[in-house]
């Protein structure tokens, strides 16, 4: 039988909605997607790709660790990003995380939660 736990941890913005940062399923990791908030102040990391890509990883990891897992354990990530043109710096950052080059989708949408520049969600195994 599948049980769904649900996954929270003070190191990552809280949801700012119905849902959670998290979910557990048999062993995998389910996440949310995760944009550029600072999980403390709860705004918007200010700046560029660069700055708001590197908060989305800190999100990630704190959710990552609290579930026992980490990023060498990630198999899936859906990337969504507000303008293509970022689509190179985005990279940049995100190869120093995900090494292990887990399976990938990234795509351009017209708006993001809080008009930030990126939001990323995972797949990985506990």
């Amino acid at each position: 039988m599948n049980i769904i736990k649900h996954l929270h941890t003070d190191l990552a913005p809280l949801a700012i909605g119905p849902y959670s940062q998290a979910v557990i399923v048999n062993d995998c990791l389910h996440t949310s997607g995760q944009i550029p908030l600072d999980p403390i102040t709860g705004e918007i990391v200010g700046g560029g790709i660069e700055e708001q890509t590197l908060q989305v990883m800190r999100n990630l990891s704190a959710i990552l660790k609290e579930a026992g897992s980490s990023f060498e354990k990630v198999f899936k990530t859906t990337c969504f990003l507000a303008d293509m043109d970022d689509f190179a710096k985005f990279n940049e950052i995100y190869a120093e995380y995900f090494v292990s080059k887990p399976a990938r989708s990234c795509v351009a949408v017209r708006t993001l939660p809080k008009n930030v520049k990126c939001e990323v969600e995972l797949i990985a195994i506990i």
